[in-house]
Formats: structure tokens, C-alpha cells, sequence
């Protein structure tokens, strides 16, 4: 069976109202619960900006204090700094102190992956819409 993709889909909505209540009530157990939507929301919210998408790949690649990540995608340290605050509230990055410097790494494996699937996803939504 041939899945239409949303750009030739005719039409958006059935013809008929007419809920399956198995299939809802399945569904609806499946669901996470409130807190970790929110969570949730609140972790693709941080990725909706550029800057906090850049920042979180180059800590995909490399341990970085905030003078490096200031270089790298010159900005300001102030500004790299009020951003990686944002990332540490959810958890998204971690901090490590030695001496006088301060290193920033992604916060676990789940963010490495969560990059590297957005990514590839959005890197074949180049190549096969040329956007």
C-alpha cells in the first residue's frame, strides 16, 4: 500500500465523523502522562532555535568550554552562556569544572541520538525535496 505523503494528500479529514473505540482506548494507554509531555514540549521547544541546534551539535562532537563554543559560532560568551543556562535547566547538557575552566558536553547517549535522527531527517528532506 502506497502512503501519500502530505503535499498530495487530497484531503485532510474523513468524510464521516466515526471514532474506533478499541483502537482510541488503546491508544489513549499508550499515551505518556502529563508531566512528560510537557517535558517533552519543552525539549523540542529548545531545539526549535538555531543557535541552541548549533550549539548542542558541536557538543555532539566535542567537549567544549564556552570560549570555544563563543569562537565557533561567534557570539558572545554572555550569550553562549545565557543559552547553555536554558540547555542545563533541561537537562539537554552538563557541565564539568576543571580549574579555572568550566566544559560543556551533551547531557547523555538519548541527546546524541536525538540530534543524529533530526538531522538525518532533515538532511533527506534536502535530498528528495531539494529544500
Amino acid at each position: 500500500m502506497a502512503v501519500q505523503s502530505h503535499v498530495d494528500a487530497p484531503d485532510l479529514a474523513c468524510d464521516v465523523f466515526h471514532a474506533d473505540p478499541a483502537r482510541v482506548a488503546e491508544v489513549r494507554a499508550a499515551q505518556p502522562d502529563a508531566v512528560t509531555v510537557e517535558r517533552l514540549a519543552e525539549i523540542f521547544n529548545a531545539l526549535g532555535d538555531p543557535t541552541r541546534v548549533r550549539l548542542l551539535s558541536a557538543l555532539a562532537t566535542a567537549e567544549l568550554c564556552v570560549c570555544d563554543l563563543a569562537t565557533l559560532l561567534s557570539l558572545t560568551e554572555s550569550a553562549i552562556s545565557h543559552q547553555l543556562r536554558f540547555l542545563r535547566s533541561l537537562r539537554l547538557v552538563r557541565a564539568r569544572r576543571a580549574g579555572r575552566m568550566v566544559f560543556y558536553r551533551l547531557d547523555d547517549e538519548h541527546i546524541v541520538r536525538l540530534l543524529a535522527q533530526g538531522r538525518e531527517h532533515a538532511e533527506e528532506g534536502v535530498s528528495r525535496f531539494g529544500r
